[in-house]
């Protein structure tokens, strides 16, 4: 589940092992390509932890990291 605090949307995912979590991250970067909008995130293992904003709305929470957030939801199968 999707936490918003200090102006970010926050999730932790974690795998079975790093190919997964790698795999699961080229799925995430190739969905945000495709909407323009990238994320800050962090890989060690097995655990991803991602943040969402919007620089260029002063980095703020916009509809633009709900999207996102919802794509990365579908293919974390959640």
């Amino acid at each position: 589940m999707w936490q918003e605090n200090d102006n970010k949307l926050y999730r932790k995912f974690q795998f079975a092992n790093f190919s997964e979590a790698f795999a699961f991250m080229t799925r995430v970067a190739l969905a945000a390509e495709k909407q323009d909008h990238h994320p800050t995130w962090t890989n060690t293992w097995n655990t991803v932890e991602i943040w969402l904003n919007t620089h260029d709305a002063g980095n703020t929470v916009t509809d633009k990291d709900r999207k996102l957030a919802a794509s990365i939801d579908k293919l974390a199968g959640s």
